[in-house]
Formats: C-alpha cells, sequence, structure tokens
C-alpha cells in the first residue's frame, strides 16, 4: 500500500502577526515556519506507523511551495518516509493547492492519502475534500482513528455526543485529528540524513486559483475586565444590564 501524506507550512504558534502593502500581504519577514501540527502529528505519524506494522510499503510526502517551503517538507523527512515531493508554486487559493496536489497524486496509484483535518493559519479545513473529489476517491473527515486491514479501512471519527465508526474501502482520502497518532520527535540521525536526502521538485499544473486574498485585519483589541467585589450584587446585575454582550 502506498501512502501520500500532505505537508503544509504554517507560521508558529508564536509568531507575532503583521501586514504589508496596505494589508493585502501576510509580512514572512522574521517568521519561522513549521510543519502544521494535523499533519505532522498525526497524518505523518499514522503513516509511519502503518508501514512499521508491514500494512504500507512506501510513504511519500508532498507540499505545495516555493523554495522557502523546503526546510519545512526536509522536518518531516526527519520523521521518516520515503520521498518528499514539493510542487513549485505558491498560492493562498485552497482549489489550487488541493488540485496542484491531486494532479501529482494521479500518477502515483497512491492507495491512502492522508491529511491533516485543517491548517492552524486559515483553519478551513477543505483541502483533504477536495483532493478527494479531484481523485473520485472516498473521503472521511476529522479521523480520530485508522486501522488498515487488507483493501478495509476503519475509522473512528468524533460527532456531536459521541463517536461514529465508518468502513470504506482503498482507494481514500482522510484528514486527521487529535487521537490518531502520538506525536514523535526525529532523532538526531534522522535530521542529519534530512538534510541530504534527495527532495523531488516539479513543476506546477497550469491550474488557475479560484479565489484571492484582497485584504488582512487584526481582530479588535480585547478590552479590560472589570473587578465586582463579591458582596456588591446591585453592581454586577446593573453592568449585565447595560454592558453584557450575548455572543
Amino acid at each position: 500500500m502506498k501512502i501520500l501524506v500532505c505537508i503544509c507550512p504554517v507560521p508558529d504558534t508564536t509568531t507575532k502577526i503583521a501586514f504589508g502593502d496596505n494589508n493585502t500581504t501576510f509580512n514572512t519577514q522574521g517568521v519561522t515556519f513549521i510543519i502544521n501540527p494535523y499533519d505532522e502529528w498525526y497524518a505523518l505519524v499514522r503513516a509511519l506507523e502503518l508501514k512499521e506494522a508491514g500494512v504500507a510499503t512506501a510513504i511519500h510526502m508532498i507540499t505545495v511551495g516555493k523554495a522557502d517551503a523546503e526546510p519545512t517538507i526536509r522536518k518531516a523527512l526527519a520523521l521518516g518516509g520515503d520521498e518528499a515531493v514539493r510542487i513549485d508554486t505558491d498560492s493562498n487559493d485552497t482549489y489550487m493547492v488541493a488540485a496542484q496536489i491531486a494532479e501529482y497524486a494521479k500518477a502515483g496509484n497512491y492507495d491512502l492519502v492522508l491529511c491533516g483535518k485543517e491548517s492552524i493559519d486559515y483553519n478551513n479545513g477543505s483541502v483533504g475534500a477536495m483532493i478527494a473529489e479531484l481523485l473520485d476517491m472516498n473521503f472521511l473527515g476529522f479521523a480520530s482513528k485508522i486501522d488498515v486491514a487488507g483493501t478495509t479501512v476503519t475509522v473512528n471519527r468524533e460527532i456531536e455526543g459521541g463517536e461514529e465508526t465508518d468502513e470504506c474501502s482503498l482507494p481514500v482520502v482522510i484528514s486527521c485529528q487529535k487521537g490518531v497518532a502520538e506525536a514523535r520527535i526525529p532523532n538526531m540521525r534522522g535530521i542529519m540524513a534530512a538534510r541530504t536526502r534527495p527532495l523531488k521538485v516539479v513543476a506546477p499544473a497550469a491550474i488557475a486559483p479560484l479565489s484571492a486574498i484582497v485584504g488582512y485585519e487584526m481582530p479588535p483589541a480585547k478590552s479590560g475586565v472589570k473587578m465586582i467585589a463579591a458582596d456588591n450584587m446591585d453592581e454586577l446585575v446593573a453592568l449585565l444590564h447595560s454592558e453584557a454582550k450575548v455572543i
């Protein structure tokens, strides 16, 4: 079984966000990019577990980005996997990213495509479903457990008030969330080897994006907190009537 794992570079969660060009671009100056945690901790690690268990024979990792995305996918190489691929284009359009990955995957005969449930920068969670549609594969989203037996995949998914168990046949695209696997830390041997391992760079397909970002804005600053004495219930009730907002 061949597995393709989608890797997305995202800003580190400690990054101080800033915009440029009249708030139309994200300022990447001084920003540290990391592997999207849902891609790394769950999708990639579960793929590695499947290979270690003898279920998978090959794990390929793919990212869409320019040369500055290479350090991120090399971090993924340090954890394991057999091949890393970078599609040489950059876009904030979800469809564009999904279509580039699907175009490459068509010739790869992958049985399983894994990705995180969402990226922590835009949080739209739609790339996996788009890839499945473009490849004409089944899609199971928000998996918290993945088991493979022969050509059947069993997935547990958290739903409102409980858990759902689904089964489907390979090939399939699955988006992963917490519970699928336990995060791993690459060892020094893997880190050193990843620096020199081949990285396959492919030209992008001629695919036009369907959307474009026209502007960014910061959320409004949080207002101060008013402390009310425990024995002053009248003031608390008055403020709840006059100032409290229902969200």
